[in-house]
């Protein structure tokens, strides 16, 4: 990684600079919080670690966050796992979400959008009066602070006010997306025992309905806490014996009543992609989740009133969560609910046209596509609107950059971000106020003390490491669910350097602060000593137009020895022929180093992925040292199980 300063693909100007959120935060932290006028943001960052009970309180003040009763200090203990945060506070993550509904009330909150691609808007008053009706039912349905809610649902509005609901009763809320079969939403729910299950009765997708009434059917009768059973009857179906009716419960006019819980009460649950066995269930609290989401979407994104806030996702994974704080700002919240590439490859730009998003977030892996399909935004839509791009999931390829710059706009803020589950939130990525420059994220985010280390422990910079961050956020897991004595946490971040956060990904920090991501730690590539990142063999390969996509790995041999074998799934009419297979092989030696290139190229059916899309390297790198099918990998949590059959028989032929 060369530290020399390449121009940068994007630069923000001055007026754009003097107008972020970031930029008059900066100037009100100096004069009340003794923060730095002037550095711009390397050194608003670099106070926000260095005095991050100041920073935090700073952050609660800017936003007006709301205490019922105040806190007595901000940080009660430093130390991780355990971190105490703003202890003897208390408030309520609901009240903070539906504030806009006081001034803005027929402005929409929501806009809902299916395949039709024609957006519904809910406006705040109607939103909140929802969330008032429900939240009266579940108290009435006897749902108590701590008790858990679920949700089996698509991402349509009916999830953002049972989320909301649920909050503001001080509930904890869960929920799958209902493309997950039923036995990897059981894999998570009867973890946490629901007392309330919301379901709908199927979805549409790809133009087509899916029916779910006997995973619904399996969930109740596998669900033995549940009390309630909530229909929505998105395909139109009467409810099932013993099901209340959604419309019966959001029909009052009543105002919400917010239970005010603890900052470290919990507020859901989320879950990890359980690849490897059960799922994590990792639980954040309302405080927690508050002010992170708040100082990432206002201050990182510079979302407020004015936005409209539209990221492709699933009630299913992390983002999901996250857009739905979108409402913390005041910014109108756009849900898709539908397929990313229906009916056509363009789908998601139709849709950030329609909406008028100004912040439109995807996955690396759709503006991959979207290149490869030769789609043109910009030609074919109006997204004047569309200030930023953001995208997560997987490192976004320095051609996905060039693209997107290419494509969309010339003045486009691109925000390559990262983050995780565990904490529902980036650890670095987008930053208003500075340049873009092509395949890194923009910065560490604030109050996050980012590094990237080498085995003993000592920061590294223009090398790669491990990604760690040595002081607490606010949104880490307050504990994992069922896990009383906390080792499962503890083994999940805090074996390798006692006290300090260890993600799992290989990252470089750059010496002008910028951030690059090189793949997943735990399957990482390690020939000779030297360390390297799937993405970047990944990002190499899948610019030739006959590799659909691509899956490297690593395996270390009995006799000492290293494979490193590269699965392609081809495009269609593409064959893996001699001289595709030179091409291959010129390609990753000339952008990357004879030292990538695999010993072996084997065409496969496919590539596995998690039921939130991302390539599943370790499972497959288990099957291939030999682990029984059953113990490499949870079945509920593959997109396609018989996609895994082809690398357990090839570890069989080749042993």
């Amino acid at each position: 990684m060369t530290s020399a300063n390449p121009s940068p693909l994007w630069r923000p100007d001055e007026e754009r600079i003097a107008q972020a959120q970031i930029t008059r935060f900066q100037s009100w932290a100096a004069e009340h919080h003794g923060a730095p006028a002037d550095g711009g943001y390397a050194a608003l960052h670099r106070w926000s670690v260095d005095e991050l009970d100041t920073f935090w309180k700073a952050v609660t003040e800017w936003f007006d966050v709301r205490f019922s009763t105040p806190y007595a200090r901000v940080l009660g203990d430093r130390s991780m796992p355990g971190a105490a945060w703003f202890p003897g506070a208390t408030l309520n993550y609901a009240e903070h979400a539906l504030r806009a509904a006081d001034t803005r009330a027929d402005e929409p909150a929501l806009l809902h959008v299916d395949e039709t691609h024609e957006p519904r808007p809910v406006t705040w008053s109607e939103l909140r009066r929802q969330v008032g009706s429900l939240a009266a039912e579940l108290r009435s349905l006897g749902v108590r602070p701590g008790d858990r809610v679920s949700g089996y649902l698509p991402n349509i509005p009916q999830a953002v006010v049972a989320l909301l609901a649920t909050a503001a009763v001080g509930g904890v809320w869960t929920s799958c997306a209902p493309d997950f079969g039923a036995r990897s939403v059981l894999d998570r729910f009867q973890q946490v025992e629901p007392v309330v299950l919301f379901t709908v009765d199927g979805y549409r997708y790809g133009g087509k309905e899916h029916d779910r009434r006997e995973t619904v059917a399996e969930l109740r009768r596998e669900l033995p806490t549940l009390r309630a059973v909530v229909h929505i009857p998105v395909l139109g179906t009467e409810a099932p014996e013993g099901a209340l009716e959604w419309s019966a419960l959001t029909s009052s006019d009543v105002a919400p009543e917010f239970e005010q819980v603890p900052f470290d009460h919990p507020l859901w649950v989320l879950y990890s992609s359980g690849t490897t066995g059960l799922p994590k269930a990792i639980v954040q609290s309302q405080g927690g989740i508050l002010v992170e989401h708040l100082k990432q979407l206002g201050l990182h994104c510079d979302l407020g009133p004015e936005d409209r806030f539209f990221w492709y996702t699933s009630t299913g994974w992390m983002m999901w969560n996250f857009l739905v704080s979108g409402l913390l700002t005041g910014t109108t919240i756009v849900l898709y609910d539908g397929s990313p590439g229906f009916p056509d490859t363009a789908a998601q730009w139709r849709i950030a046209e329609r909406t008028g998003a100004t912040l439109y977030g995807t996955s690396a892996a759709y503006v991959m596509a979207c290149r490869k399909a030769g789609v043109h935004p910009s030609r074919d839509f109006d997204l004047a609107r569309v200030r930023c791009v953001a995208t997560t999931g997987s490192p976004l390829p320095p051609d996905g950059f060039s693209w997107l710059h290419d494509e969309v706009r010339a003045d486009l803020w691109i925000a390559s971000v990262s983050g995780g589950t565990d904490v529902c939130s980036c650890f670095a990525g987008a930053v208003p106020t500075l340049p873009v420059y092509i395949g890194e994220l923009q910065a560490p985010g604030l109050g996050t003390d980012l590094q990237s280390w080498d085995p003993s422990g000592k920061p590294l910079v223009d090398e790669v490491g491990e990604l760690v961050v040595t002081n607490p956020m606010p949104s880490m897991p307050i504990r994992f669910w069922n896990d009383p004595d906390g080792s499962r946490y503890h083994g999940s971040y805090f074996d390798t350097y006692p006290g300090v956060w260890r993600h799992g990904d290989w990252i470089t920090v750059t010496s002008r602060g910028s951030v690059v991501i090189h793949g997943r730690s735990d399957s990482t590539l390690n020939r000779q000593g030297v360390r390297m990142g799937s993405a970047d063999i990944y990002e190499a390969v899948e610019r030739l137009p006959e590799i659909k996509e691509s899956l490297v790995i690593g395996v270390e041999q009995p006799d000492g020895g290293y494979w490193m074998p590269l699965f392609v799934h081809l495009a269609p009419g593409a064959t893996l022929d001699d001289a595709l297979l030179g091409r291959i092989k010129q390609t990753i030696r000339e952008q990357l180093s004879p030292r990538h290139v695999p010993d072996e190229i084997i065409e496969v059916p496919g590539i596995p992925h998690t039921l939130t899309g991302k390539r599943i390297e370790v499972p497959v790198k288990r099957l291939l040292q030999g682990t029984a099918l059953e113990k490499a990998v949870n079945p509920g949590s593959i997109d396609n199980l018989d996609l895994l059959g082809f690398y357990e028989d090839l570890a069989r032929r080749r042993a």
